[in-house]
């Protein structure tokens, strides 16, 4: 009777620990707060990334950044930035991760000391950079670039440091699972990928003689390719895919709960050179994904909003396992659905009214169209027209070398005015199948 009482109490025992364990988890996860980091290329998209819900953003200078193409800030103009992150309380990350030669170090020592007091933490791996980190005291995360694939690197950068690193695109979730017991991970979520992956590619350098290492990356994997005989070159092969270096972009939104399962805590969103609704779009996305469990219809309905901007097909990358050849793009131009074009300009805006005086510079927009307004200032607005007038008298169309007042949300002289269209390239059952097709993957 007593041994039955014992079993019984340790059974009780037993379930009360257990049903404990599992409510601690279900109030971590819930409580567990995940950072997404969204890139700004400039102004638009880093007003863009603030206002879609981004809780950090990392930008480039002029120099010793991987994104050279990209309008990149100035010293002053990073002050600025600064201050806009500082009041919407997110944080702001610079990059300086390109090859570093003796001749620039003076000028980096430079650029660290005077920016200082206006980031969070210098994304970087290379060991000059580290140190002046280290010198002045600033706190650095490792770049990607670095390549960290593996515990002993990672223990090597904490001991160095290090906050955080950003971990080699080459990993698969088991393998940052381990990694993140070491270290905070970041790890990138969506975006274009590199068929060098973790970078050090040196097509570009070979071709264009721009070093993809500096920053300068002219994207030859991204153009197509005919296999040629030699011996005799009238003899040309042209693959069924000839972009056979271009990936598709990485895309986790329908596996995001296993990314949060292997312990990342920063999701990053590659995009310096993409345009603001580009980054709005995915921050959008990302950011609901990030603040509760997305059900499957909720997850068809964020792809389809991705599959509005630029993209290049989408692919899980390595987290779910190694690529295949359905991991790389054959589209020339990009697989969005939707696309913007350049209409005009806003010469004058009155608050008071909520009107814009727009000058239309190409083509023309009439009632009900969508369209983008994008500034500076103003960062990024998707509206639809509704009402416009010329002369005071109201019209249902407005056409180029036109000037009309057009009733709009607050925006500012010089914003450019974008007319929103279907790129028509894919109807939305073929998106359809291939969003199943990603889900079949979780």
């Amino acid at each position: 009777m007593e041994k039955r009482i014992y079993k019984t109490l340790d059974w009780c025992h037993f379930r009360i620990k257990t049903t404990l364990l599992k409510c601690y988890k279900r109030f971590y996860f819930m409580k567990q707060k995940y950072e997404l980091l969204a890139p700004a290329g400039g102004f638009p998209q880093l007003r863009a990334a603030i206002e879609a819900g981004a809780d950090a953003v990392y930008l480039g200078l002029k120099e010793f950044n991987m994104r050279a193409t990209a309008k990149n800030f100035t010293l002053r103009e990073l002050s600025k930035a600064s201050k806009i992150c500082r009041e919407n309380k997110v944080k702001i990350y610079l990059t300086l991760n390109t090859i570093v030669y003796d001749n620039e170090i003076k000028k980096l020592e430079n650029i660290i000391k005077k920016v200082k007091d206006k980031v969070d933490a210098i994304i970087c791996w290379d060991l000059a950079v580290i140190q002046l980190c280290r010198k002045y005291k600033i706190p650095f995360h490792i770049s990607t670039q670095a390549s960290v694939s593996n515990i002993e690197s990672a223990k090597f950068y904490k001991k160095l440091g290090a906050k955080r690193i950003t971990l080699a695109r080459e990993l698969s979730l088991k393998q940052i699972k381990k990694i993140s017991k070491i270290i905070d991970v970041e790890c990138f979520a969506h975006g274009a990928m590199c068929v060098s992956i973790s970078g050090r590619c040196f097509t570009s350098q070979f071709l264009d003689k721009k070093s993809a290492n500096r920053g300068q990356c002219t994207h030859p994997c991204r153009r197509p390719y005919l296999v040629i005989d030699l011996t005799d070159k009238s003899k040309q092969l042209k693959l069924e895919n000839n972009r056979v270096m271009s990936a598709k972009d990485l895309c986790t939104l329908p596996f995001i709960e296993k990314m949060k399962k292997a312990g990342i805590k920063a999701f990053k969103i590659e995009g310096r050179n993409r345009p603001p609704e580009y980054v709005a779009v995915v921050v959008r996305e990302y950011r609901k994904a990030l603040d509760k469990k997305l059900s499957p219809k909720e997850i068809k309905e964020g792809i389809l909003n991705l599959k509005k901007v630029y993209n290049r097909g989408f692919s899980s990358g390595f987290y779910l396992g190694v690529p295949t050849n359905d991991d790389f793009s054959s589209s020339e131009h990009g697989e969005q659905t939707e696309k913007k074009i350049f209409v005009g300009r806003v010469k004058k805006y009155w608050p008071k009214i909520g009107v814009a005086h727009v000058e239309l510079l190409a083509g023309k927009l009439k009632l009900g169209d969508e369209i983008y307004i994008i500034g500076k200032e103003t960062g990024l607005i998707r509206t639809k027209i509704e009402s416009m007038e010329i002369n005071n008298e109201k019209v249902k169309v407005v056409k180029k070398s036109q000037e009309a007042g057009i009733k709009l949300p607050k925006c500012r002289r010089g914003d450019e005015i974008y007319l929103i269209k279907s790129a028509g390239k894919e109807n939305e059952k073929e998106v359809l199948k291939e969003i199943e097709k990603m889900l079949s993957k979780r």
